[in-house]
């Protein structure tokens, strides 16, 4: 372990925290990332770590949305205690798909899609579905304004899309933003779901990922772990609020021809590598 390690955690920590919530797909960036740093660690750690250091991203939301989010406060009246229990029984109903997926077939996804050339055909196929759809929103006035109007199918069905994001480059809020505006939420309701629908997904994700590593870290490899989460909150914290604040005035095709745009690049860079 030494100090050459550390600093790539740490550009790691800032991609993730960046990426896990702009929809340009973290698991992406962290593998293309990984190809050019090579953090000095087994394939099974770096394979748990690219989950696990989202669980600093998850933090992040947490405590910004902490009082949104919990229905025990006494401050609160009756009716939005309810409200905030029915949010969080939406969540859970949304998490069914991809936690199912995601445990059945956790390994032939990483044994068949964990590439850089998966992941560049993803950022090309999700940045065009982006400008598509944006285009076809565009004087389309959204059904489900504020997040209490969501109903609990529409919830279902963004959970759907979620699932889609098992395959690294999709992004998960890349995959859960499109398909709420399909169905009808505002561009603020669709981000701010695809946060806390974040919550349970990275829980279970990271958790299931500990689980097959197992518990026997060494003391390097705790550091890696610790000094990423860290880094990934702090990044958060800065991302959402830039995230919510720009799509108050844009839309999200700035988002689908960067994804495009890096896509190629990738998708170039490679090809060019295999010859």
């Amino acid at each position: 372990m030494d100090f050459l390690e550390i600093i790539k955690v740490i550009i790691l920590g800032i991609v993730e925290g960046i990426t896990e919530w702009l929809p340009i797909s973290s698991t992406g960036h962290m593998i293309l990332v990984d190809e050019f740093l090579q953090l000095n660690m087994s394939e099974a750690f770096k394979s748990m770590f690219f989950v696990v250091i989202q669980l600093g991203a998850i933090m992040a939301v947490v405590v910004l949305y902490f009082n949104k989010l919990n229905p025990f406060s006494p401050k609160k009246l009756p009716i939005e205690k309810k409200q905030i229990w029915s949010l969080w029984f939406k969540v859970l109903i949304a998490s069914i798909p991809a936690g199912i997926l995601g445990f059945l077939f956790d390994d032939i996804l990483d044994e068949l899609f964990y590439n850089p050339v998966t992941v560049a055909t993803t950022l090309i196929l999700y940045g065009v579905l982006f400008i598509v759809i944006e285009n076809w929103n565009k004087n389309r006035p959204a059904k489900v304004s504020k997040i209490t109007e969501l109903s609990y199918q529409t919830a279902f069905i963004i959970g759907l899309f979620q699932a889609l994001s098992l395959i690294p480059g999709t992004s998960r809020s890349g995959a859960t933003i499109i398909g709420a505006i399909l169905f009808g939420t505002s561009r603020y309701v669709a981000a701010e779901f695809t946060f806390f629908l974040a919550i349970p997904a990275m829980l279970g994700a990271s958790a299931y990922k500990i689980y097959k590593f197992g518990l026997d870290f060494s003391g390097a490899e705790i550091t890696i772990l610790l000094v990423g989460m860290i880094v990934a909150f702090i990044v958060s914290i800065i991302a959402i609020k830039f995230l919510m604040g720009y799509i108050k005035k844009h839309d999200f095709k700035a988002f689908g021809w960067y994804r495009i745009i890096l896509g190629i690049i990738v998708l170039g860079y490679f090809l060019i590598l295999a010859k």
